[in-house]
């Protein structure tokens, strides 16, 4: 049968055109995430992004990758773009290498934390920022063909194809990201520490084992080997077990586990309990207000962040400034009111000494350096941290998703959370929103008493499945 034609270059995708959430454009492969769709994103990413200097691609592991980061190439060289492809990489080497050579922008191919099925395209800025809204909407608008009303709309767009672009392969510039991973720890040691890496069959694969030994460390791997077919199926950050049980097996100091496109990481400590972002902020911010480098005591998180950090960091004499869920916010929020340190419970953390970019490896080697320094243990290093409160998520799947983004109008759902806020008294909280990335409704629920969060998690999710999957 013949196969389907993507449009010409500059051609709109209609008013069903991908839109960018919180973390890029992501979405199931030959779906949602098709060659057309990176063909046109590259060719407006190169009618958007400033002139002068390369465009950067990276990609994760995912078997699509290849395919996608060639229709995105083609897509750049046919708006006169010249393409630097990284090749295999974590997404933070992506923005690192474009603030360190002043390249005009950069995209990496990953899912994330999603499934093998899944990809999205995430687009840096010359500044290595994500893209601000009004760049989002004018690579939007051209995919919906609508880009002279966009206020950033491309001069010449209606030109359509210009050429003369070129696309090298750069593999070298993965491994100066290397470099400067071992050089972030400032001459610090990890010597005969042993160390479980869960490298996810993603892209901490690159790099990840070879910084760790290259600081002397005694390593050990899990999903060590790049594999779409396998990315995040049971390894990586969002299943732990095989990092705890390899930890408590062998006897090693910590471990760290990294999610697809390794810019986000968590750890467990030597006794198999796990440390999360918020953990990882109060030990990296109180290591850094220690030293006199944590401006104000400010520690930037998400409202996602437990309320048990929030009150052990304000008795310290801290401040926790609190974002809506997404890494770009708490970027925003840092850099605006002049923060050190952010992040968010899932493990994106960012420095602003080390260039803003939410990188897992970066921040495990903080932590190892830290602990392995101080001449203590993750372990003890816990045992002295804060109590979380009990808190509980639950993922709704709602495939509606204007239903999904608007719950609030759902006056059933909006008078269930009201009444559950009411029970707590003060002493606990509801969070609803609607994934930026998948088809979900996440339910947050947090109190003092486990008893209330399990009653109020299952009934405002039954209420939610119910009546916005209703009809």
């Amino acid at each position: 049968m013949p196969q389907p034609v993507p449009p010409p270059l500059g051609a709109p995708l209609g008013s069903a055109g991908a839109r960018f959430g919180t973390d890029g454009i992501r979405g199931r492969v030959g779906t949602t995430i098709t060659p057309a769709l990176a063909l046109q994103v590259g060719y407006w990413c190169g009618r958007v992004l400033p002139q002068g200097g390369p465009v950067l691609i990276g990609t994760d592991s995912r078997s699509s990758g290849p395919m996608l980061v060639a229709a995105l190439t083609a897509g750049l060289t046919a708006a006169g773009r010249e393409v630097w492809q990284l090749g295999l990489c974590p997404t933070p080497a992506v923005p690192g290498t474009i603030r360190r050579l002043g390249a005009a922008g950069g995209l990496m191919v990953s899912a994330s934390h999603n499934p093998p099925h899944d990809n999205g395209i995430k687009v840096f800025g010359a500044c290595g920022a994500k893209l601000g809204r009004r760049q989002q909407e004018a690579i939007e608008a051209g995919l919906r063909g609508t880009a002279g009303s966009s206020p950033e709309g491309p001069e010449g767009a209606e030109k359509g194809f210009h050429g003369g672009g070129t696309a090298h392969l750069r593999p070298d510039l993965v491994a100066a990201y290397a470099d400067g991973l071992v050089e972030s720890v400032g001459g610090a040691r990890l010597e005969g520490c042993p160390i479980v890496l869960d490298l996810c069959h993603g892209s901490a694969t690159a790099c990840g084992e070879e910084v760790f030994r290259r600081l002397g460390a005694r390593v050990t791997v899990l999903h060590g080997e790049p594999d779409g077919a396998r990315i995040n199926q049971g390894c990586g950050s969002t299943h732990l077990e095989p990092l705890r049980h390899a930890v408590l097996d062998q006897g090693a100091a910590m471990g760290f586990a990294f999610d697809g496109d390794a810019d986000r990481m968590l750890a467990v400590d030597g006794r198999g309990r796990i440390v999360d972002g918020d953990q990882i902020l109060f030990l990296w911010g109180s290591a850094l207000r220690d030293a006199g480098q944590l401006p104000d005591q400010r520690i930037v998180a998400t409202v996602m962040s437990n309320l048990g950090f929030e009150r052990a960091w304000q008795e310290r004499g801290g401040v926790l400034e609190r974002t809506p869920v997404g890494d770009q916010y708490v970027h925003a929020a840092m850099e605006a009111m002049g923060a050190a340190l952010g992040g968010e419970q899932s493990g994106h953390i960012l420095s602003a000494r080390h260039g803003m970019s939410g990188d897992g490896l970066l921040t495990a080697l903080q932590v190892a350096t830290l602990i392995h320094g101080g001449g203590g243990s993750l372990a003890d290093w816990m045992d002295t941290s804060f109590t979380p409160w009990p808190q509980k998520l639950v993922n709704i799947t709602v495939p509606d998703r204007e239903r999904r983004i608007g719950w609030q109008s759902c006056d059933p759902l909006r008078l269930e959370v009201e009444r559950a806020e009411a029970a707590m008294e003060g002493r606990g909280r509801v969070l609803v929103r609607a994934s930026g990335t998948e088809p979900l409704l996440r339910v947050m629920v947090e109190a003092a008493e486990m008893e209330q969060v399990e009653h109020w998690a299952g009934q405002l999710a039954a209420s939610a499945d119910h009546h916005l999957n209703a009809g």
